[in-house]
């Protein structure tokens, strides 16, 4: 199974790390900034600097991720049209699954943090959905367009994609879960998972 593109992974990241930059906000927008207060918060503790709090401090902000994403939504529309022939008990260790995946892959890198600015540019609502765009500027002076899209459930905003440079993180694990499914087996996929989390 192929990694989401570098940038993706690494952008993913950094889009929740950058300082903010004023800019239009709303509703979800706060939300975001909330969520990037609580890792940046936890990432310059100096009571968690020490190695031995590692484990403490990963705890720590895989719960602040796990606040703001949506794992079962985008578990649910990575694995899309093989959702609804799953078992309540294969839905619930396919999530799982996913988002170890996710967490295991990719989440590792916010401590290469290296202050990274963010500019929130603006979002759009239509009913519980909504789109939040941000720039991030790179070291280098290069601009990323990053865009997070959220669903509205139980009176908050739940992040179920993310769009780097127009490329949705969803949208790519949907081909490739897809792929494996049709080419051999949903249970090929899931023994893939739990491979590739084991390694990571």
């Amino acid at each position: 199974m192929k990694p989401i593109p570098l940038l993706c992974s690494i952008m993913l990241i950094l889009s929740f790390l950058g300082f903010a930059v004023p800019g239009l906000s709303g509703e979800p927008t706060e939300k975001i900034q909330q969520t990037t207060d609580k890792i940046l918060s936890i990432l310059t503790n100096p009571s968690l600097k020490d190695l031995s709090k590692a484990k403490e401090r990963k705890r720590l902000i895989r719960n602040a991720v796990d606040e703001r994403f949506d794992w079962e939504e985008m578990a649910q529309r990575s694995l899309a049209r093989h959702w609804d022939q799953r078992t309540e008990e294969e839905k619930k260790e396919f999530v799982h699954l996913f988002s170890d995946l996710l967490e295991r892959t990719y989440m590792s890198k916010v401590e290469s943090y290296s202050g990274e600015k963010v500019k929130y540019e603006g979002e759009t609502t239509s009913g519980d959905y909504a789109s939040v765009k941000v720039k991030i500027a790179t070291q280098k002076n290069k601009d990323i367009s990053v865009e997070y899209r959220l669903k509205r459930k139980r009176n908050d905003w739940f992040v179920y994609d993310v769009s780097i440079e127009g490329v949705s993180l969803v949208n790519n694990y949907r081909t490739q879960f897809n792929s494996i499914v049709i080419q051999s087996s949903y249970e090929n996929l899931v023994k893939r998972l739990k491979a590739k989390v084991a390694l990571n």
